[in-house]
């Protein structure tokens, strides 16, 4: 498929998803429809029997399409499907059980929720096999990109390693330095689908990209800081000059206050769900081994204030009795059996609902980081401190499109996108993605993960100056025989 094929066909890609989605909402739409018409006894809902059942059919269909469309489950092909099925069924859940007690209330009664349970085992069905299909013909219909990166350090060669775990997707196939300067680089990018800038400087960065603008190549660029900072700016359109205000306050005083109520509100009501499983937890550890229920840790979140934050203990009592912190890896002998479990599903991190109900944290936020963590990253990275801006959270983009081995200064790009695009909006939905992630064993891969992708990045770059090093001996070697 040639390039400017491929284009053609980027063009079009948003409007074919948007006719599978309309497809699969009008499907599961039905199914509402005739489960509710057919599982009820007839004269349940007699104000709905008349043009009022399209209206309650409409608003169930609509209540589905935005739930779709704020948990990522219209995103075929771009997330791996077992994320976009994760995705719907929660946003499936949720309308079923908000609709459920709509039509209890209109019938004035509590009705029999098994017809509801038949429409969420069809939804799940559905869900399935439309994700696969539209996933299916995502893949046919575009190939993974031919791509290449250009790159200023080594450092950020990771990135190709992290891109190469969707090779369903992206496919780099050559690496510039940009060394290699301007002219050259123009010259290998053409003949592939998109370019990767990566960690080079501002200058080289435009040039380059308003090269790759002006040809209509498809541009990846991995954002520094100061990127971050302005998409959150607020625009100033007084003169013929536009001007971006970044204001660096964080969250505003109004924000703060609502934040806070709703951090209360929903941690009283999880308090409710989470404390006979808290209850639990703190027995079987208690019995395993006679030791303390909690462990606490120093910890930053809001201005540098330094809290204990409370976890179930995982590990045995005397796990750092040196006094240092000594990341636990995916087989640690010092993690008891009960931790392993509470490790696993995260459950260990249930405790911080008494830190949030407290004030210490929110329920949103960048992870608070241990204080010898703090000053060890602030010294190699200066803006770590930027993160300080607000309260540290239980969740957070870091914790939801990172992992535990995610390196400091991506979590500090990741962490700075939640800050400067804070919203009510944007918190209900990083808590309700949080769900997915749990039931994801890769987002809870240790920091031994981390040596394995140093070990890789090193053998790519050995592998890259061996060709180019042949590359040269060839050259010379052409230019010798003529």
């Amino acid at each position: 498929m040639n390039i400017k094929k491929k284009r053609n066909l980027d063009g079009v890609k948003s409007t074919i998803r948007g006719i599978e989605g309309a497809i699969e909402i009008t499907i599961v739409t039905l199914i509402y429809y005739f489960v509710w018409r057919n599982g009820y006894v007839e004269g349940t809902f007699p104000a709905y029997y008349g043009n009022g059942k399209y209206v309650l059919t409409g608003i169930y269909a609509l209540l589905v399409l935005v739930l779709f469309f704020n948990f990522d489950g219209f995103k075929f092909g771009y997330l791996r499907l077992s994320d976009v099925l994760i995705s719907q069924w929660i946003a499936l859940f949720i309308a079923n059980f908000i609709t459920y007690w709509q039509l209890c209330l209109i019938a004035n009664v509590v009705i029999t929720p098994v017809p509801m349970l038949v429409l969420m085992v069809a939804d799940v069905l559905i869900s399935f096999a439309c994700a696969y299909c539209y996933s299916v013909v995502y893949h046919r219909l575009y190939v993974p990109k031919k791509m290449v990166m250009i790159y200023g350090s080594s450092e950020a060669v990771s990135l190709k390693l992290k891109m190469d775990t969707r090779c369903d997707k992206y496919r780099i196939t050559k690496l510039v330095s940009v060394e290699e300067g301007f002219e050259r680089i123009c010259r290998q990018i053409e003949g592939f689908d998109a370019v990767v800038i990566n960690d080079i400087s501002a200058e080289m960065r435009n040039d380059i990209l308003k090269y790759c603008y002006n040809r209509g190549i498809r541009t990846y660029v991995a954002p520094k800081i100061s990127d971050i900072i302005v998409r959150g700016a607020k625009s100033i359109n007084l003169f013929d000059t536009p001007l971006l205000l970044v204001k660096g306050r964080g969250l505003t005083m109004p924000q703060r206050v609502y934040k806070r109520i709703f951090d209360v509100v929903v941690c009283s009501l999880a308090m409710v769900v989470a404390a006979p499983i808290m209850l639990l937890v703190a027995i079987a550890i208690k019995i395993e081994d006679r030791g303390p229920v909690f462990y606490t840790q120093k910890r930053m979140s809001l201005d540098g204030q330094v809290f204990d934050i409370l976890k179930f203990r995982s590990m045995i009592v005397d796990a750092e009795k040196e006094g240092r912190s000594i990341p636990a890896t995916e087989h640690d002998p010092r993690i008891t059996r009960v931790g392993a479990f509470t490790r696993a599903t995260r459950i260990d991190e249930l405790p911080q609902l008494l830190n949030i109900l407290k004030g210490d944290m929110s329920i949103v936020g960048p992870r608070p980081e241990r204080v010898e963590h703090m000053e060890k990253y602030s010294r190699d990275i200066p803006e770590f401190n930027f993160r300080l801006k607000v309260k540290g959270g239980l969740t957070g983009y870091a914790q939801i499109y990172g992992k535990y081995n995610t390196s400091p200064y991506d979590k500090l790009r990741l962490d700075l996108m939640y800050i400067e695009n804070y919203s009510f909006m944007t918190d209900l939905k990083l808590i309700l993605m949080t769900i997915r992630i749990m039931l994801k064993k890769e987002s809870t891969e240790g920091f031994d993960k981390a040596e394995e992708l140093e070990r890789l990045k090193q053998e790519m770059l050995a592998n890259m100056h061996r060709e180019e090093s042949a590359d040269e001996e060839r050259m010379v070697g052409a230019g010798k025989n003529g």
